[in-house]
């Protein structure tokens, strides 16, 4: 839950997410749908879906037993390298090298190590950096305080120089160069993409679509889609494409306000588009595609821009 998210944000989260998933066993017999649900505008659901193939892996090939060598622990789904060493430090007492975005930090600062750390280059000397320090004993405290100091002293803004234990042997701070390290991410222009969000409504029951088990928001309930970039989008053509596609005769209304929501990689602009359905298709919600109350509707695993149309029908 911490990778690519802050603390406090994700300290409810896990909270709940622990008393509904005590173990591997539970995490593992539970659907994907209910973990996901549980995940639900914590953001990243890769990760959820990872956590949930992980237990099914350990239960299913290691006999529910969490595996200790390091490079079984890689195969996991969703462990890589970084993640995997410091699971083998912190539960198993190995020696075995982290490199997180704290300890990159501070290694680039610390020697000096001039260009964006997540470079494959880069990143290939730190880690030839982070196994050199590797101490013989007390890998726990050893790792703990390394990523601490990242965390707390040694910070990507305002870091406390003044009180970093490493402050006299720091080139960065010998040669005045601790803010301009690491070296930043090249920029790049955010593309941004636009979608047009259907919304069908049948009395009091709206539709949620499944979406595709990979790419954003993989494997949550979400309206369904039409590209904006690519469609012209007149009332009489959306009403084509909602009865093409589900063979629902429908009318639209008056579209709600657009809104945005930011990607790691792309921002993406959202139009809600509600429908009325004057004739419903029976076989919608066999497959892919359910009919829900809106209260229900919140309660499932969607996403967050999802969550906020949702609230704005409910308030209405």
């Amino acid at each position: 839950m911490l990778q690519q998210t802050q603390v406090m944000a994700v300290i409810g989260y896990y909270s709940k997410f622990m008393q509904r998933f005590p173990d591997i066993a539970t995490l593992a017999n539970a659907t994907q749908d209910e973990v996901l649900q549980h995940w639900s505008g914590l953001g990243y659901y890769s990760r959820a879906r990872n956590l949930h193939n992980a237990a099914v892996t350990i239960m299913d090939e290691h006999h529910g037993q969490f595996p200790q060598d390091f490079e079984t622990i890689q195969t996991l789904s969703g462990i890589g390298r970084s993640t995997a060493a410091a699971i083998a430090s912190f539960a198993f007492n190995q020696v075995q090298t982290i490199l997180d975005g704290n300890v990159k930090r501070v290694l680039a600062r610390h020697f000096l190590v001039e260009g964006w750390p997540s470079a494959p280059q880069i990143e290939k000397q730190l880690w030839l950096l982070a196994e050199s320090l590797l101490p013989k004993a007390g890998m726990v405290a050893y790792t703990q305080g390394l990523m601490d100091l990242g965390a707390t002293l040694c910070t990507r803004s305002k870091p406390k120089c003044d009180a970093c234990p490493l402050m006299n042997s720091c080139t960065a701070y010998a040669q005045q160069r601790v803010h301009t390290l690491p070296t930043p991410k090249p920029r790049k222009t955010i593309p941004e993409k636009n979608t047009t969000m259907l919304i069908l409504r049948c009395g009091d029951e709206i539709m949620l679509e499944k979406r595709p088990p990979t790419g954003i928001w993989g494997g949550l309930w979400s309206f369904p889609e039409i590209d904006a970039d690519t469609d012209t989008q007149t009332e009489a053509l959306i009403e084509h494409i909602v009865k093409t596609r589900f063979g629902i005769l429908a009318q639209t209304d008056k579209p709600l306000t657009k809104l945005s929501h930011a990607f790691t990689h792309f921002k993406l602009h959202i139009q809600p588009q509600p429908l009325n359905v004057l004739r419903p298709n029976t076989n919608v919600g066999e497959t892919m595609q359910i009919w829900l109350s809106i209260d229900d509707a919140i309660g499932a695993a969607i996403p967050t821009p999802v969550r906020k149309i949702l609230l704005s029908l409910q308030n209405k």
